[in-house]
C-alpha cells in the first residue's frame, strides 16, 4: 500500500482540493467523502454532490500523467470517457463524473458477453483518433511500448527477476514478431493495456472506458490480449476458452477495417502473443512478480 493514501495529512488536503474544485463547480456536496479503493498504484474517493457522485483518483509518481492523458483522451472522444471535471497537473490528481455501472456487475445479471462489441468498437474509435497524437502521448509521460522497443525492454525484465533460461530463449521470436506485426502497416497510437470488464462502464447507453494509468503507445492490436484471453475467452462461467473469440475481435476491427487494408485478423493473432510480453513489461510491480511471471506464461505458453 502507498505510504500516504491514508494518512490524515494527506487526506485532508485531498479532500480541501476537492471542496476547491466542486466550489469551482458550482457542486454542493451532499455527504462525507469515502474512500473505496486503496491500493500501491493509486487510490480513489467517492464524492456525493447534489448533481450525483463524482470521483477523485491520485495515482502514485510513475502514473501521475494520467490525469493530462485523460484530458486528452477526453478532448479527442468525449463519448468513450467520463467527463473530466477537473485536473490537478503537480500532483496528477483528477476529478470525474459518474460513470454509470461497472461492465462486470451487468455482466452476470444479463447472462450476455454481447455488450463487449460496443464496447470494443468504442475503445478502437479511441485508438483511432489518437494516431496523430504519438508525440504528445509521449511527451506526457505515457511509457514508450513501441514494437522496435519491446524486445530489449522485455529482456531486461527477464534479467531484473532472474527468469527460466527458456524466457530468455523465446525473446528472438518477439522481435521477429514484432517485425511481422509491423509489416500490416498499422500506426503506433495508446494502449490501454489493461482493459478487462471492471475497467468498462455503461451510462446512459454509451460504453465508457476507465483507469487509463497503465496506457502505453504501442501497437493497438496488443490491447486484445487481457481482453480476449484474459477476460471473454472465460465466458460467463469462469471457464477457460469456453467461448469463441472471434466475433469480438472482428466488432474490434471493424473501426480498422475501415481505415486499413490487409489481414486484419492475422495481424491480431500474432498481436495476442505480443500483447502479453507488453503487459508483463509494462505492468511490473516489484512487489508483485507472481503477475509477472503469469504474463510471461501467457506470452510463451498460451497458458497461465
Amino acid at each position: 500500500m502507498h505510504p500516504t493514501w491514508q494518512d490524515p495529512w494527506w487526506v485532508e488536503g485531498a479532500h480541501a482540493w476537492i471542496d476547491g474544485r466542486l466550489d469551482a463547480l458550482g457542486l454542493a456536496r451532499t455527504g462525507d467523502i469515502e474512500q473505496p479503493h486503496v491500493y500501491e498504484w493509486s487510490t480513489v474517493m467517492r464524492v456525493p454532490t447534489a448533481g450525483g457522485d463524482v470521483w477523485f483518483k491520485a495515482n502514485h509518481d510513475a502514473l501521475r500523467h494520467e490525469a493530462a492523458l485523460v484530458e486528452l483522451l477526453s478532448r479527442r472522444r468525449p463519448d468513450v470517457v467520463p467527463p473530466l471535471l477537473a485536473r490537478d497537473g503537480e500532483h496528477g490528481w483528477m476529478l470525474m463524473g459518474h460513470a454509470g455501472e461497472q461492465l462486470r456487475a451487468l455482466v452476470p445479471v444479463e447472462r450476455s458477453l454481447d455488450r463487449w462489441c460496443d464496447a470494443l468498437a468504442a475503445y478502437a474509435r479511441v485508438q483511432l483518433a489518437m494516431v496523430d497524437d504519438v508525440d504528445e502521448l509521449l511527451a506526457l509521460g505515457v511509457p514508450d511500448m513501441r514494437l522496435a522497443l519491446l524486445p530489449g525492454k522485455l529482456e531486461r525484465l527477464l534479467v531484473e527477476i532472474d527468469a527460466e533460461p527458456r524466457f530468455h530463449e523465446g525473446v528472438p521470436r518477439v522481435a521477429d514478431l514484432c517485425e511481422e506485426l509491423a509489416a500490416f502497416g498499422i500506426p503506433d497510437t495508446i494502449q490501454h493495456d489493461d482493459l478487462h470488464d471492471g475497467q468498462v462502464f455503461v451510462r446512459d447507453g454509451r460504453h465508457l472506458v476507465l483507469d487509463w494509468g497503465d496506457a502505453c503507445v504501442t501497437h493497438p492490436f496488443l490491447s486484445l490480449a487481457v481482453t480476449l484471453e484474459g477476460v471473454i475467452a472465460w465466458g460467463l462461467d469462469d471457464v477457460e476458452d469456453s467461448v469463441d473469440t472471434a466475433p469480438f475481435r472482428d466488432a474490434y476491427l471493424g473501426p480498422f477495417a475501415e481505415r486499413y487494408d490487409g489481414d486484419l485478423a492475422a495481424a491480431c493473432e500474432i498481436a495476442v502473443r505480443l500483447g502479453w510480453a507488453c503487459r508483463a513489461v509494462n505492468g511490473h510491480l516489484d512487489s508483485d512478480v507472481a503477475h509477472t511471471r503469469t504474463r510471461l506464461r501467457m506470452w510463451l505458453d498460451g497458458r497461465a
